[in-house]
């Protein structure tokens, strides 16, 4: 193989996911391929401290009989698979040769089509099946009476236990509560609502969208209520969708390619409808504001509508900071924040929008903000999972560490999910969402 690297320093190419080709499947090509990239990853071995699928790959070889990964027994392919949680920062930060190098190397693709795979021949897990139902799963603890039981019993040693027992979620693992007041109960009055329109600006069109989300809706309301606090506060009117369901990315990451495409069936339609209509479109949570703005493309890119949603979908900060470039953010706050350390997001980072939750944080008097750039180790289901989670928590410990060092006022995190899973291993601090810190700051 030569090493040609020429077009290495270019910006790296997403090629679209062939996943509706029989061939994506076929098992004989899929392992061809991933040799060949399992070849290319021995020889580089940057990503090495990146997730878990990398040491995995690099221990099988070396303990290889050639040392190569030609002798690497064929079952270890499938623990470099799963370990991969597709959080996508190998392809973005490390690897050299991602298109349009022409080794064309997309690991986390790769990882992806190897799910995908076995998803079709075997399909998974009861457990990873439930993990990844979250409105199903959301619906049914959401219920009123039920909700409470469900959180005693996801707070109570013996009901944890039980859950290990009998679907492998570890019992030390973080589980969000359910809530059956929800997010889309509580913002009804803005379901189809018209709305006035803020100024519009050269970059947003001044009235958006919400895309609730399944956490931000059944596990955590409150984000969703900041949000829109925020946001009218100024002067951007906030309207909530009169019907959604997951993004996908749950079904994403097991592989499961069918129901991610019937969860769009749902989405995009309605979404389209309101850019049309001239609205924006913002998701509190990056995972799904990612899939969006890439997965989804990916996986149709000659759908026009799938498209237009891509085009209009916005990290909430980001669009926040696309106001303030144009003088259209109130910066009277009330109150300052003092220090604060933030763990960016994985799925946040691959956005390649900047720091924008940093920069309007610091738009606030009296406040300073610690960005730590490492995974938190959560992503998506994998902290929760037996096997998995003694390595989440070993992912995370740098930034616990960084946190517990920087003695700041408040720790946040853009994924709720990420910050519970960091806080876990501080003494005392709680994780927080950066919206709530803003609206904090706003004193509203």
């Amino acid at each position: 193989m030569s090493d040609n690297r020429e077009g290495s320093l270019e910006a790296p190419t997403r090629h679209a996911l062939d996943w509706q080709n029989d061939a994506f499947y076929d098992e004989p090509q899929l392992f061809e391929e991933l040799e060949r990239v399992f070849d290319i990853c021995h020889g580089c071995r940057r990503c090495f401290n990146l997730c878990n699928s990398f040491p995995t790959l690099f221990d099988a070889v070396d303990a290889s009989d050639s040392m190569e990964v030609d002798t690497v027994p064929k079952p270890v392919y499938w623990d470099v698979v799963d370990n991969c949680y597709l959080c996508d920062m190998c392809y973005m930060s490390k690897c050299p040769y991602v298109p349009p190098h022409e080794w064309n190397v997309d690991f986390p693709h790769l990882m992806l089509r190897a799910k995908a795979a076995r998803f079709r021949k075997q399909g998974a897990p009861l457990r990873d099946r439930v993990l990844s139902a979250t409105d199903t799963v959301g619906r049914l603890a959401g219920i009123p009476v039920v909700v409470q039981a469900v959180n005693a019993s996801n707070r109570s040693a013996a009901g944890r236990a039980l859950l290990e027992s009998t679907l492998g979620v570890h019992r030390d693992a973080v589980i969000p509560e359910y809530h059956a007041n929800t997010a889309r109960k509580r913002l009804r009055s803005r379901r189809n609502a018209a709305g006035a329109t803020a100024t519009p600006t050269a970059y947003t069109r001044g009235k958006v969208l919400l895309y609730v989300t399944c956490y931000g809706n059944r596990n955590l309301p409150s984000m969703n209520e900041d949000l829109v606090a925020v946001f009218e506060h100024n002067g951007v009117p906030v309207a909530v969708a009169e019907k959604e369901v997951c993004c996908g990315m749950p079904k994403l990451e097991l592989g499961d390619l069918e129901a991610v495409a019937k969860a769009k069936e749902i989405n995009i339609p309605v979404l389209a409808d309101w850019v049309e209509r001239g609205w924006d479109i913002v998701t509190p949570i990056p995972s799904c504001t990612l899939m969006f703005k890439q997965e989804l493309p990916l996986m149709f890119p000659h759908d026009a509508a799938v498209l237009k949603v891509r085009d209009a979908m916005y990290d909430p900060f980001e669009y926040l900071m696309l106001r303030h470039k144009d003088g259209q953010l109130r910066t009277d706050f009330a109150r300052s924040l003092g220090k604060v350390s933030y763990q960016v997001p994985c799925h946040l980072r691959v956005q390649n929008i900047g720091l924008k939750t940093r920069d309007a944080l610091q738009l606030v008097p009296g406040t300073s903000v610690d960005v730590i750039e490492r995974c938190s180790g959560h992503d998506g289901t994998y902290a929760v999972k037996k096997e998995f989670h003694a390595i989440a928590r070993k992912i995370a410990r740098p930034v616990v560490n960084k946190v517990e060092q920087s003695k700041a006022d408040h720790f946040i995190s853009d994924c709720p999910m990420a910050a519970a899973h960091i806080a876990a291993g501080l003494d005392a601090q709680a994780g927080e969402h950066p919206m709530g810190l803003l609206r904090q700051a706003y004193g509203i």
